[in-house]
Order: structure tokens, then C-alpha cells, then sequence
């Protein structure tokens, strides 16, 4: 979680999704939409990354062809969880035991274990319709601090784990029939046809090396997979490549600041001294407001219409980074472009909150500059990269 904020707004990013709904004046005319499956709900669980990257390669799947899939999340963050609990193990209790990581580790599941339909395994139990991994969550770090107590994982241990996962997500079958055929979840995956080696993470950070692979110092990429470093103008340049041609974009990146607002469908990266510009509209008539109404006030002055942003520079993002102001909060999938009246450029963005928590079916617009500030990594098919930048990263 972010610990600072800029310019003191930490209330208004904790309040994003409660804030109130606005009739915004962005009139935002499409560019790029291309067709994704639909927006799921990761609800009471920090697996977006599973969502996000889940919805990515079903929307490769649709790209290529093979049409339209509902993969299964649960498949891929328990057997990540097996992983995890094998890693914490081996470094002494050190490992990342939360439910947080990064594209490249669903891929890593993907290739060792395979994958599944959702209708064969959607990791809901005892008639439970939307995830709760809580009380899941407190037990594996409970269990996993048993066995490096111990110094040793015992046959018991193994089958505790097992169980526990079976008992909260439900059991995975070892075979199953799908479409009339029967597969293994190594099957399925190669009867898909993704080539899981085709797919590489992109960032843009000062310290690594130009056009080289440097692993990112976040804590969710805890296998410490590494990305290939290009400039801010070649990252902006391969998202829109990517889009340009039919490919969409996993994306990793930070949405706990002042400008993001899932309930008003938009992203925006407001210039500095926007605060002040608000303040200066009229600061006597705040005076008596609630913290509620305060709140309202500033949500319509920033988002009723497009508002001057950032001119972001690879300065700015590295000093975010730095700071840890830009942090690693969610992944989230990039479908499209659109533009607003102004002629500035965001990014259709599908997210995994389900389609209720704001009038827009799930989907928010994030501007480019909050784009480029705030993009961690991303992830796209190595063929959407442009060929003189694929030239530089020897790809």
C-alpha cells in the first residue's frame, strides 16, 4: 500500500470508490475498441493480476482466432499459492506469502501447471457467488509459518496444504471434458495454442539499463522477472502499436493517486498547483462544508471536465518510483483508445471490480499522462512491439 502522498490529497485516493457520481462534460469519441471478454469481479481478493493478465490472454485467444474463452482465475492463484509457499519455505520465512504478483508469474503457473475453464474450476464453494480469500489468506500464512518453525515439511504438512485449498477453493480434477473432448489442465493449455514465449514485460525506469532486461524492485514480483527498459516515448509508442493492431495490453501500475476515480470511469494526472486552482475558485464557501461535501466538491471540479495534466517526463516517473509514491497497486487491461473533445488521448482501460461499482460496465479512460506517469510494466505480445524498437531489445 502507498504510505505518501502528493499535496496532501491521501483522503481523496482512500475515498476514490466511494466517491460521488458525476455527470462528467468528457466527451470521449473511440479510437481503438477492440473486443475482450466480459469484465469480471475479483471481489474480496488481491488477485487482480490474475484478472488482468487472465483477461489478456483471453482476448489473445480472440486475436488469434480461437475464440471466445472464460479461463479460470482460481486455477492459476492456487497453484501460484504452491509456489509461493515453496519459496517462503526455502527463504526461511521471508518469502511473499500475500495474494499480490505480477503478469510474469501468471505466465510461470501457466507453462509448469497448465490451465482450465472457469466451468470446470471457478474456486467457489458452498454456494458462495463472489471471492473472499480473508480467513484463506490468515491460514496459509498461519500454516506456512509452521513448517519453517519446524525447520522441516512434512508429508502431514504437504497434505494440510492440499486440503486447505480444497476446502476454500474447491478440488481440481486431474482430468475433465470440455466441448466433448477430454483434457488434462497441460492439455487444454496446449490444445490453446499460446506460446507463452511470445509474451514479454515492458518498463521505463532511469536505473536500468537502456534497452536491456533489469528485474523491477517491487514486492509482488517476487520471482523476480525481468523486464525490457526503453525509453518513456518507445513505452507510449509500443502500448498505442499494440492497440493500433489489434493486440491489447496487460498493465501494471499505481491507481491510489489524487486523479484516479473508478466510480467516474476516468484517470487524470492534474498539473501541479491544482489544488491551488481549486482552493482559488472560491475558498470562503469550503469553510462550513463536511468532509463529505468537501470531498463532492472536489471530485466535480476535477472530473466534470478534461483538466490541464502533467507534461510527464522520465524524470517525473523515476522520482515517483523513487519516492515509492509510484507503487505497484493493480493490473488492469488495456482494450482501446479513445480521445476527449480536447483531442487528448487515454486509454480504455477493462478492470476487475465487476460492472456495478461504477456506469460505466467496468471500464475507466486513463489519460495519457497519468499513463506515463504511472505505469509500472506492462505486458504485450512481442510482435506488437514495433520493429525498430524490437531491433533494439534483440527480440
Amino acid at each position: 500500500m502507498k504510505r505518501e502522498f502528493y499535496f496532501g490529497w491521501a483522503f481523496v485516493c482512500l475515498l476514490a470508490l466511494s466517491a460521488p457520481t458525476l455527470v462528467a462534460q468528457y466527451e470521449f469519441t473511440p479510437v481503438v475498441d477492440i473486443k475482450v471478454t466480459p469484465v469480471k469481479n475479483q471481489s474480496r481478493t488481491g488477485t487482480c493480476w490474475c484478472f488482468a493478465t487472465n483477461s489478456f490472454f483471453e482476448a489473445e485467444l480472440i486475436r488469434m482466432n480461437k475464440g471466445a474463452y472464460d479461463l479460470s482465475e482460481m486455477f492459476i492463484v492456487r497453484n501460484t499459492y504452491m509456489e509461493r509457499l515453496n519459496d517462503n519455505y526455502l527463504r526461511r520465512g521471508n518469502g511473499n506469502l500475500g495474494p499480490g504478483s505480477v503478469s510474469n508469474v501468471y505466465v510461470n503457473t501457466y507453462k509448469k501447471y497448465g490451465i482450465v475453464p472457469q466451468e470446470v474450476y471457478n474456486g467457489l464453494v458452498n454456494g458462495a457467488t463472489e471471492h473472499n480469500h480473508g480467513e484463506l489468506q490468515r491460514l496459509v500464512e498461519a500454516v506456512a509459518k509452521v513448517a519453517v518453525d519446524l525447520k522441516k515439511r512434512s508429508p502431514e504438512y504437504e497434505k494440510v496444504i492440499q486440503t486447505l485449498f480444497d476446502i476454500y477453493l474447491g478440488t481440481v480434477p486431474e482430468k475433465f471434458v470440455f466441448k466433448g473432448k477430454e483434457f488434462t489442465p497441460q492439455t487444454f493449455a496446449a490444445s490453446l495454442g499460446l506460446q507463452m514465449e511470445d509474451y514479454v514485460e515492458i518498463t521505463s525506469f532511469t536505473h536500468i539499463p537502456l534497452h536491456a532486461k533489469g528485474v523491477l524492485e517491487i514486492p509482488d514480483n517476487w520471482q523476480f522477472g525481468a523486464s525490457y527498459n526503453v525509453t518513456l516515448d518507445e513505452l507510449i509508442t509500443i502500448m498505442d502499436n499494440a492497440l493500433n493492431k489489434g493486440f491489447t495490453v496487460a498493465w501494471d501500475g499505481d491507481v491510489s493517486e489524487r486523479g484516479f476515480s473508478h466510480i467516474n470511469g476516468i484517470a487524470i494526472n492534474p498539473q501541479m498547483g491544482a489544488m491551488e486552482s481549486f482552493e482559488g475558485t472560491d475558498r470562503a464557501r469550503f469553510e462550513n462544508l463536511s468532509s463529505d461535501q468537501l470531498l463532492a466538491e472536489m471530485y466535480k471540479f476535477f472530473f466534470e471536465k478534461p483538466f490541464p495534466e502533467v507534461k510527464v517526463t522520465p524524470e517525473i516517473r523515476q522520482a515517483g518510483y523513487e519516492s515509492f509514491v509510484t507503487t505497484d497497486d493493480h493490473l488492469m487491461h488495456l482494450t482501446g483508445i479513445v480521445k476527449d473533445q480536447n483531442g487528448t488521448k487515454y486509454y480504455k482501460t477493462k478492470n476487475s471490480w465487476g460492472t456495478e461499482r461504477n456506469k460505466f460496465d467496468g471500464y475507466l479512460n486513463m489519460s495519457e499522462s497519468y499513463v506515463s506517469a504511472k505505469t509500472i510494466a506492462i505486458m504485450v505480445h512481442k510482435d506488437a512491439i514495433p520493429t525498430e524498437i524490437r531491433k533494439k531489445l534483440g527480440l
